[in-house]
């Protein structure tokens, strides 16, 4: 089957049609970023104005459409969507840099996504009745256009994640792809969106200067879901805060894993804990970014990890034998090093690991061995910053009461993770830290796709939903005698 992403190179989607962009830049290989492996449009100002356009006319009758209707196209998004999965997990590498086995997962995921929702959707959208003495019924209804801006990190998963339920609610959608890696999404968009009337979906890649602030101050825009730092959501919350729109924002973490004296340390345990770190090199918004031990296991920890971390095989993930794959651009990469050179001038050990599988090749991709940092503080650089890139700093605690204020000494509160073998410690000690989540021996992601937990202080917006994300993307009203 011959590949569809040139179809999406370089244009945009508005009401159907695939129009070739007057600006484009070419998107590297982050493995080797002499290579081009396609070009994202750079959508104009009256493009994006088109398309909220576009999806504002398509609201009028795609909210009127009945739920049934809704999941129906939807599962045939998601059957035609999914044959051609395998033949885009290796431009999904190429233009992300995760490995075969991680890009493999996120697309997967996403087909995941389209029917979990899609199945929600009927029970949840049924009309919910109240106990009284008055007849009152809560019922549901679409809010209008949405928004959906995307990063780059976890592009397809998290673009779902937000689209599919934004449809299927009733809503129409305008999404800009992250720049840095936006054709695997476009390309997989573009057969979800076939499936659909035209303006249901639109797609405006282009900056966040540009597209981005024209979304967030549109008053046919109603609600802005955003995943990405927390400097750009505290841009999105000023420009959108004209026109009072209703924003679902996962944000930025600096994620604490606590290790107690009583914690097991077995290889099952250290595997965790370096899955907890390294996935898809760091670059994961609730990735374990320090790591807090008690004073008796810290030299313990050190050695179990670092050997673990040896094993990780590092180089160009569309190689099977890869473990872990670049960096994925120019900037998180001078951001990551930047950081560990100076944590070292600053008289922190930063101790190297890892394995180079092509030391040929390394210096034409955004490559980087893993690193554990020892000999910091609290108030180092590299303990308070969102990292996001293959490094952990290691620091040592001394009672319970110190691990929580040390774990909770932060503007972030994504996840958290408690490794103890005491059964009674772990909720006493959940309830005080102040995350969205929480995991004990462990530090992962929700196994059941419709569950999310948005994180705490300045991590997001919006909390659980035990529905696939449909309750963001509605309003809901109360029907009384």
């Amino acid at each position: 089957m011959i590949s569809t992403y040139p179809f999406v190179s370089g244009k945009y989607l508005i009401n159907g049609e695939w129009i070739q962009a007057d600006h484009v830049t070419g998107v590297k290989n982050p493995a080797n970023i002499v290579e081009v492996v396609g070009e994202v449009g750079l959508s104009s100002k009256e493009a994006v104005a088109q398309a909220v356009e576009s999806a504002s006319l398509a609201f009028s009758s795609w909210s009127r459409t009945k739920p049934e209707e809704r999941a129906n196209l939807m599962v045939e998004a998601a059957n035609l969507l999914k044959p051609i999965i395998e033949e885009n997990v290796s431009l999904f590498v190429r233009e992300n840099g995760k490995t075969l086995v991680e890009a493999k997962k996120d697309l997967l995921r996403s087909i995941d996504v389209m029917h979990h929702c899609a199945e929600a959707l009927l029970k949840w959208w049924q009309p919910e009745s109240l106990p009284g003495t008055q007849n009152v019924q809560i019922r549901k209804r679409p809010r209008g256009v949405t928004a959906v801006i995307s990063p780059w990190n976890s592009p397809m998963l998290l673009t779902f994640k937000r689209v599919i339920p934004a449809v299927l609610a009733g809503n129409t959608v305008v999404v800009k792809p992250a720049t840095y890696c936006p054709l695997t999404v476009m390309t997989c968009l573009k057969v979800v969106a076939s499936c659909f009337p035209p303006g249901v979906i639109n797609i405006v890649p282009g900056s966040g200067g540009v597209v981005g602030d024209i979304l967030c101050s549109d008053p046919r825009v109603k609600t802005i879901a955003f995943v990405g730092s927390t400097e750009t959501g505290k841009h999105i919350m000023r420009t959108a805060s004209s026109t009072v729109k209703k924003l679902y924002m996962e944000l930025g973490g600096n994620d604490p894993a606590l290790i107690f004296e009583d914690a097991s340390l077995n290889e099952h345990a250290i595997q965790r804990l370096r899955f907890g770190i390294l996935r898809a090199a760091g670059q994961v918004c609730s990735a374990i970014k320090r790591i807090y031990v008690h004073e008796s296991r810290y030299d313990e920890l050190v050695q179990k990890l670092t050997k673990e971390f040896h094993r990780v095989v590092v180089g160009n993930g569309i190689h099977p034998d890869a473990t872990m794959g670049p960096l994925n651009n120019q900037v998180q990469f001078d951001f990551v090093n930047g950081l560990i050179d100076r944590a070292q001038k600053s008289g922190a050990q930063v101790i190297t690991a890892g394995q180079i599988m092509d030391p040929e090749t390394w210096d034409k991709g955004y490559f980087m061995q893993p690193s554990i940092i020892t000999g910091v503080e609290q108030h180092s650089e590299i303990v308070r910053a969102e990292q996001f890139g293959p490094v952990i700093p290691i620091l040592k605690f001394a009672s319970e009461e110190e691990a929580i204020q040390l774990a909770n000494d932060t503007e972030f509160g994504l996840r958290a993770s408690i490794w103890t073998e005491n059964e009674g410690k772990v909720a006493g000690c959940a309830d005080r830290l102040e995350a969205g989540a929480v995991f004990h021996n462990n530090h992962t992601v929700f196994q059941d796709i419709y569950l999310d937990f948005p994180g705490l202080k300045e991590s997001g917006l919006s909390r659980e939903t035990r529905h696939c994300g449909l309750e963001y993307f509605t309003d809901s009203y109360g029907l009384a005698d």
